[in-house]
């Protein structure tokens, strides 16, 4: 075997000894030094990005990856994919950010350092998805993702709800991973491979067991996504898990699951497939949205409020895979950086609120812009980007997100966006509830006055400068739809 090869996976071997350097710490440093554990992780995993950051200038002086494989093509890496991971590596950086109070708790304070790593073995699997050009390391990917998580929801070992959620969490992921797998030995049943390029060029005549195949598929890619009918163990897990490991769940697994779908339809059931499996998407889409918004209005409970808001936005999300295209994919990584900033704001500010006063009901936040203004301007211009109100990031991530999935020109997708649309201004009216409670409602304040951690300032600061940043400067789009160009080709 050539060992050499896995100096492809520059990412991931970056992110491996960040995880080393994380458990030696937290193995061997002095118990006064332990103390330092949040603060090292951040500035380890800082540094990380960074480099990755300027990685392809330093090393070739054209700001481009080229493209690589590695263990006979089951991995490859380009431009599009560094660009990518790089997007979920400044979400990751947020959260470990606002985690710092809680995971310094007394609750969790014996245990701040498992926390870290089991969060870095998650990223791991989340950027093997990525990469993966054969089923099996797929897999290897996503139950590195998956199993991980289920720890991270049953984190507060002292809470019944966090318990609970994490039984439904588990079971659900063992199920749909057992249903994915049946699809996909369904697939090599009828290509004799697994590998994503040898299953397209199979192509395969459409009978009742491809379709029963790619269902399953879609069925076990769907439960990471939350899509509906596959997403009900979404906001009891999102309710019960720390909001740490929600807002994590909510942005970074549902980004990295994103372009993984992407990657397997574009590429193993694309061009000769796409009849069979878009009329599915096309209804799963429509049932996301929709169900998400209408479920969402009906929330007081802030994290399943953005538990059903979260469903909504991975309907919007896929419409980006509808389009498969170089157009559909850049607005798809767009949407997902602009949802990173403009979810984690949301989160961030019922993280305060709720490390201060253990209070998560949207009637809570009546008159918050009374003893709370900051707090309650952060969540205004989160809602507003999560809504797509101008001049705001959101608004532009729609707008490329319809502009990629009509691209087609067919009357379907028409129609599939004019629904989206609607459900657009439906949306509009549950996040204004929030700002109307905060900024409208004549009811005394119910949260008193208080000052958040300053980490939990930083990462809500870095969040609304995403926000607003995004929202003007159109160069961030350019930039990924160059990276989505020089890669595309080789990403399939």
């Amino acid at each position: 075997m050539d060992y050499s090869q896995f100096l492809v996976m520059s990412q991931e071997l970056g992110l491996i000894a960040v995880f080393l350097l994380v458990f030696l710490f937290d193995t061997f440093a002095p118990r006064k030094a332990l103390s330092a554990t949040a603060p090292v992780v951040c500035v380890l995993f800082a540094l990380f990005t960074v480099v990755n950051l300027l990685l392809p200038c330093c090393c070739c002086g054209s700001c481009t990856v080229e493209p690589q494989s590695a263990f006979g093509g089951m991995y490859v890496t380009n431009q599009a994919l560094f660009t990518i991971k790089n997007i979920l590596n400044v979400g990751v950086l947020v959260v470990l950010i606002q985690s710092i109070k809680w995971v310094n708790g007394p609750d969790q304070i014996m245990r701040r350092g498992e926390f870290y790593e089991l969060l870095l073995v998650t990223l791991f699997g989340m950027y093997l998805m990525m990469s993966s050009r054969h089923f099996l390391t797929f897999i290897i990917g996503l139950e590195s993702a998956s199993l991980p998580l289920a720890a991270m929801v049953a984190f507060e070992k002292k809470k019944y709800e966090s318990h609970e959620a994490a039984i439904k969490y588990l079971l659900t992921a063992l199920f749909s991973s057992a249903i994915l797998l049946m699809g996909v030995s369904f697939v090599y049943a009828l290509s004799g491979s697994l590998y994503f390029a040898d299953i397209a060029a199979s192509s395969l005549e459409t009978c009742p067991l491809l379709v029963v195949a790619l269902v399953f598929v879609l069925a076990g890619v769907g439960f990471k996504l939350s899509l509906v009918p596959f997403h009900l163990w979404t906001a009891d897990v999102y309710q019960g898990a720390p909001t740490s490991v929600t807002s994590y769940l909510s942005v970074i697994s549902k980004g990295a699951t994103a372009i993984a779908a992407f990657i397997i339809f574009a590429l193993a059931f694309g061009e000769f497939y796409s009849e069979v499996w878009h009329w599915m998407l096309y209804a799963i889409i429509i049932l996301t949205i929709t169900i998400g918004n209408l479920f969402a209005i009906r929330q007081k409970n802030m994290k399943r409020f953005l538990a059903f808001s979260s469903i909504s936005q991975a309907g919007y999300i896929m419409l980006g895979l509808i389009a498969c295209s170089p157009a559909g994919l850049t607005a798809m990584m767009y949407y997902i950086l602009v949802y990173i900033f403009s979810n984690l704001a949301a989160f961030g500010v019922i993280q305060a609120i709720e490390n201060n006063t253990g209070k998560l009901s949207m009637d809570d936040y009546n008159g918050l812009y009374k003893t709370n203004p900051m707090l309650s301007v952060t969540m205004m211009l989160a809602m507003f980007s999560l809504a797509g109100i101008p001049p705001f990031a959101g608004f532009f991530s729609k707008f490329f997100i319809f502009r990629a999935a009509v691209e087609p020109g067919t009357t379907a997708l028409y129609v599939l966006v004019l629904i989206a649309l609607i459900n657009t201004i439906v949306s509009l009216y549950y996040y204004l509830l929030v700002v109307k409670a905060m900024f409208i409602k004549p009811d005394e304040p119910v949260i008193a006055r208080f000052r958040s951690a300053l980490s939990e300032r930083i990462g809500m600061w870095i969040c609304v400068a995403g926000i607003v940043i995004l929202g003007l400067a159109s160069c961030f789009y350019s930039d990924i739809a160059a990276a989505v160009e020089s890669g595309f080709n080789s990403l399939l």
